[in-house]
């Protein structure tokens, strides 16, 4: 049977770029939270995705890489960078600080503008001043968790930084005591007050022994971005391995820090003088990947995506094959190709190298189809699961338990009106729809705008009949 959306052209043109801010990203733009929070995506169900995607750059990377360049004056460029609304935030942040911020056409062209495509990634220019400032404002830090990774670097560099107090996507506690545990270690003097992180080492840092009591990505990377210039060597034992650890790392390493370890539990971090600046490409963004990975296993598919080593994803591959799927890899791509209903398969989130807690939503939209019941832990996050009752709303039989969700599989999920709430849900609550009947609408779409750099466009080129659009104005209700 052919359906079709039947619903008007809700295309939003593009608009011109603020200063200093990527077309459609800024405030105002498309792109912007307080714009695209009455966006919604509407998708037609019973689609199948095939052909190929590129993905660019990690987000959780380059965030962390543009903190890096605070530890070196000069000029510093971030290449295949993704062109998302977190992006322009922390170069925002940056800007604050007084560093000079622009962004420019990646080089290479990436492969979607080549073939006629919106650019996706571009590169970041920072020129860092000898003396950046040292505080970073609560308006920006609350949109954008990231931003904390700041304090690292300039207590490295100007010994006293004042930080808001994070915000970031409501999935649950995420606190400071490690990064707070560390610094302090390394001599710092930490101390709160009116929502603010202040931290002082008059004296300078020096090198300490860290074991951390969970190896926390933004932990580990503030506690390195601090060793690097303090005195003497640093070791973070229980660090953690991610391959967004390794980049940052490498990058930090072209820059003249001396650090080994890099991808292991152990880091050694010998301080130096000083750092300079350097050219960096962003690697690949693996929960990007992982997303059409699962998207082509749930909607039976064959999708090739590309720009991701799959070395990144093996534990997520290999659940796909556990389903019955067929997954070919090669140097930096991979192949996944479903031609039956999934069978379910158990989940367990774990820091990598387990199976990465980004990737849970997509993990139990294919359980929600698979044929049988699939147990999913989570084990990272204690919020993770709040989307589970949107998911319901698509047909979804999911019954949750602290953090453990066993997961009916049905056949065919039924469209409905949903709410994203973070980044990985909106994406997994569009890829849930494509297995639905009927017509899907996602709203609060600006979470995926903070992790999916034109979304729609790859899942129209994916041959999903999906529209954008503003959401209907609610009616007013005041007394």
């Amino acid at each position: 049977m052919t359906h079709s959306l039947r619903i008007p052209d809700l295309t939003i043109p593009a608009r011109p770029a603020r200063a200093g801010w990527p077309a459609g990203v800024g405030p105002g733009d498309a792109g912007d939270p307080a714009v695209n929070d009455v966006d919604v995506i509407r998708v037609l169900g019973e689609a199948r995705l095939a052909g190929t995607v590129h993905v660019v750059g990690a987000k959780n990377s380059a965030l962390k890489l543009m903190a890096a360049a605070l530890l070196a004056p000069g000029r510093s460029v971030i290449t295949n960078v993704p062109r998302i609304t977190d992006i322009a935030i922390m170069g925002e942040v940056l800007r604050r600080l007084g560093c000079v911020v622009r962004f420019a056409a990646d080089d290479p062209v990436d492969p979607m503008v080549a073939r006629g495509g919106v650019e996706r990634s571009r590169s970041v220019v920072i020129d860092v001043p000898e003396q950046p400032g040292a505080e970073a404002d609560y308006d920006l830090v609350r949109r954008l968790r990231a931003s904390i990774c700041v304090l690292g670097p300039l207590l490295a560099r100007r010994r006293y930084v004042r930080v808001a107090h994070p915000g970031g996507d409501a999935i649950g506690s995420r606190g400071l005591d490690m990064h707070i545990a560390g610094l302090a270690r390394m001599g710092a003097e930490i101390s709160g007050e009116h929502g603010f992180v202040i931290a002082e080492a008059p004296d300078g840092l020096h090198g300490a022994d860290i074991l951390l009591d969970f190896p926390s990505v933004g932990a580990t990377e503030n506690l390195v971005m601090a060793a690097v210039l303090a005195r003497g060597t640093t070791t973070i034992d229980n660090a953690a391995r991610e391959p967004e650890i390794v980049d940052i790392c490498t990058m930090l390493s072209r820059m003249g820090a001396r650090i080994e370890g890099a991808g292991t539990s152990t880091l050694h971090i010998t301080g130096v003088r000083e750092l300079r600046p350097v050219r960096h490409a962003t690697v690949g963004d693996r929960i990007v990947a992982g997303t059409w990975a699962f998207a082509a296993a749930m909607t039976r598919g064959d999708v090739t995506v590309t720009g991701v080593d799959p070395a990144y994803l093996e534990v997520a591959l290999d659940k796909l094959v556990s389903a019955g799927g067929l997954v070919e890899t090669r140097g930096g791509a991979f192949r996944v190709r479903m031609d039956d209903r999934p069978k379910a398969v158990d989940v367990v989130t774990l820091p990598f190298p387990g199976f990465a807690t980004d990737l849970l939503p997509m993990a139990i939209g294919l359980a929600a189809v698979s044929d049988g019941a699939s147990l999913i832990t989570e084990n990272i996050f204690d919020g993770r699961f709040m989307f589970a009752n949107e998911m319901m709303r698509l047909g979804a039989d999911i019954r949750t338990d602290g953090h453990h969700a066993l997961v009916c599989g049905h056949e065919r999920l039924s469209g409905a009106p949903v709410r994203a709430t973070d980044i990985r849900a909106g994406a997994g609550l569009i890829i849930a729809g494509l297995c639905a009947d009927g017509v899907t609408e996602v709203s609060h779409v600006h979470h995926v705008d903070r992790g999916y750099p034109d979304f729609v466009a790859d899942l129209r080129a994916l041959g999903v009949e999906v529209e954008r659009g503003t959401a209907p104005e609610e009616p007013d209700l005041a007394i």
